[in-house]
């Protein structure tokens, strides 16, 4: 009877695996090239349905898709639904329009999903509303993502289980939908390491990634650093001794040990393209060996960066993901890690030319 057992688990275990395959090619060649709009529906300085309808212009819109972009990644927080629901589903339908796929993402700001059975309740409500009023919009190009960055650390199992949840909700409403999953740990690649794939032919799989942090984000977890300096990291970092002369051309404070010890750490590691795609090359691992779709829902840097590190590695993230058959998303299009575009955004914003040519994107044309 054991015997029997362990057979029985194996040949449905190999069933599962052969039942995995990837999302629809349509769906996979809509999701090569995104951006995402981070503050039209997360942080809004209105809600307004007259103020959220303007917030981005068919003209924008437009500019978007004529870049060569060919999704958005739109950041909802949840705790302003149902209320801004109608204006929601109203916008994504505009963008659609324009022939632009819509990954809808949930970005809570106040929930404690780790620890609040109410908060995780409240997920698993807001995507039976939310699915069942996008099911009327197309859905090559509506896409849903259970839920941005989520953390559960050391407790992936219990993020499985409540994604898993998640689905089956989503999946009531939305049978033909391709929908965005991910990993606990912020979202990260290690944390897509930790995961188990989902047995449904019809999803995604999101990382995202930053790294590093000291490049990126200018250590921004860090306070009292010297954000002019970390400003003057080269990337590619060269040797140490380069990469140090290029941030202290004269010298940096040495009674600044916090910002020295972060430089030095910097440059010690060689920063470089073919490192900066190591996290992509696992990610792009894990996915063969489950046979899933990956898509790299958010990179970027910040604009304070200077311009020839900043674009370098971008473009270097951005490459290293293409090679591996993966789309991406900028982060963002209206924050100062991608385009920076005003909030609001004018009628027709110009895009940053550095930024689209590291994206291998084109200038709109007028």
């Amino acid at each position: 009877m054991v015997g029997r057992a362990v057979l029985l688990t194996f040949v449905l275990a190999i069933v599962a695996l052969a039942a995995r395959a990837e999302p629809p090619e349509d769906r996979i060649a809509a999701l090569r090239r995104g951006v995402n709009l981070t503050n039209w529906f997360r942080y809004p300085i209105s809600t307004a349905p007259a103020a959220l309808g303007s917030y981005l212009s068919d003209a924008a819109m437009s500019d978007l898709r004529r870049t060569g972009l060919g999704f958005v990644r739109l950041a909802v927080q949840p705790e302003l639904l149902p209320d801004l629901q109608p204006a929601l589903i109203a916008q994504v339908a505009r963008l659609q329009h324009q022939g632009l796929a819509v990954i809808v993402s949930l970005h809570p700001i106040s929930w404690h999903l780790e620890t609040e059975p109410a908060d995780r309740a409240r997920l698993v409500a807001t995507w039976r509303a939310l699915a069942l009023a996008l099911a009327p919009l197309d859905p090559r190009l509506t896409v849903p993502e259970v839920l941005n960055e989520p953390v559960f650390a050391g407790a992936p199992e219990a993020w499985q289980a409540l994604q898993h949840r998640v689905l089956a909700e989503i999946r009531a409403a939305l049978p033909a939908a391709t929908v965005v999953l991910t990993g606990a740990d912020w979202g990260s690649v290690a944390g897509l390491l930790a995961s188990r794939p989902e047995p449904d032919p019809n999803v995604v799989y999101s990382v995202h990634l930053y790294d590093p942090a000291e490049l990126t984000s200018l250590a921004a977890w860090r306070p009292g650093l010297d954000r002019a300096a970390l400003a003057r990291l080269p990337f590619p970092a060269g040797d140490p001794a380069s990469c140090e002369r290029a941030v202290r051309p004269a010298a940096l404070d040495p009674t600044d040990p916090g910002t020295l010890g972060v430089v030095r750490f910097y440059c010690a590691l060689r920063w470089d393209a073919a490192r900066a795609a190591g996290p992509i090359e696992a990610a792009a691992g894990w996915a063969a060996r489950n046979r899933a779709a990956l898509l790299l829902g958010e990179f970027g840097a910040t604009s304070r960066l200077n311009a020839a590190s900043r674009l370098a590695w971008l473009a270097a993230v951005r490459e290293a993901s293409e090679r591996h058959g993966i789309g991406w998303a900028l982060w963002g299009y209206d924050d100062g890690m991608g385009f920076g575009v005003a909030r609001p955004p004018g009628k027709r914003p110009v895009l940053d030319p550095g930024v689209l040519r590291a994206l291998g994107l084109v200038t709109p044309p007028e």
